[in-house]
């Protein structure tokens, strides 16, 4: 009798195991936090969006995007967040016949005391050193562009789709980048995920912009 090994899974297999692994113990975190304010877990990362992004607001539509979830979704989870006085709604000042919903001072307290909960994630990254963080970081990045690109996911507000992102114009610094928001360098520690001064740069420039980001880093 010819006893035949396992065929091993694939690397890309292996890193996709792991990625959820990693998600699985992350959204159980999520459970918990969101449970210690008396919210679910979509209801927190509208409440963190929102709380991110200041007192002017988001319409409901950004929100479902961001989220990747149906508008009827999003809305359900914002009048729960209404009811418990975590958000408010107000006009949209770009719109007046539109509503922004934005979140209220006890939200933003909410958040807070769910950031306190004890993050074995957290923890986990933070073991990294300094270099391994920074790769893990420029790793997501590239990732979650590809994702965006592939139409997998909304666009995100990450500093390599923005329109004040300039890659690489101090070459052979620690900081190389340069943010024209608030004009001034930043290195790869500090590329964004979420920025709440993200502006969408159009997509000949991201492509380019994106070209040059990854000659300087490659």
């Amino acid at each position: 009798m010819t006893i035949t090994a396992k065929t091993s899974p694939g690397i890309i297999d292996r890193i996709g195991d792991g990625f959820a692994r990693v998600a699985t113990a992350m959204r159980t975190e999520a459970w918990t936090a969101a449970d210690v304010i008396g919210l679910n877990p979509t209801q927190l990362q509208i409440l963190i969006f929102l709380v991110g992004r200041g007192k002017a607001g988001m319409r409901v539509k950004q929100i479902a995007a961001y989220l990747g979830v149906s508008q009827p979704t999003a809305t359900d989870s914002i009048n729960a967040l209404t009811r418990k006085g975590f958000v408010r709604k107000l006009a949209d000042p770009s719109d007046a016949r539109a509503v922004a919903v934005a979140a209220t001072t006890e939200g933003e307290a909410a958040v807070r005391s769910a950031g306190m909960i004890a993050s074995s994630t957290d923890d986990a990254f933070a073991a990294l050193s300094t270099l391994e963080q920074q790769d893990l970081l420029l790793h997501l990045v590239k990732i979650i562009r590809s994702l965006q690109v592939s139409g997998a996911i909304p666009e995100q507000r990450m500093c390599v789709n923005c329109r004040y992102f300039q890659p690489n114009v101090y070459p052979n610094s620690k900081e190389p980048h340069h943010c024209a928001f608030v004009n001034a360098p930043f290195g790869q520690a500090d590329l964004r995920i979420d920025c709440g001064e993200y502006e969408t740069a159009d997509p000949s420039s991201q492509a380019s912009v994106w070209a040059s980001f990854n000659r300087g880093v490659a």
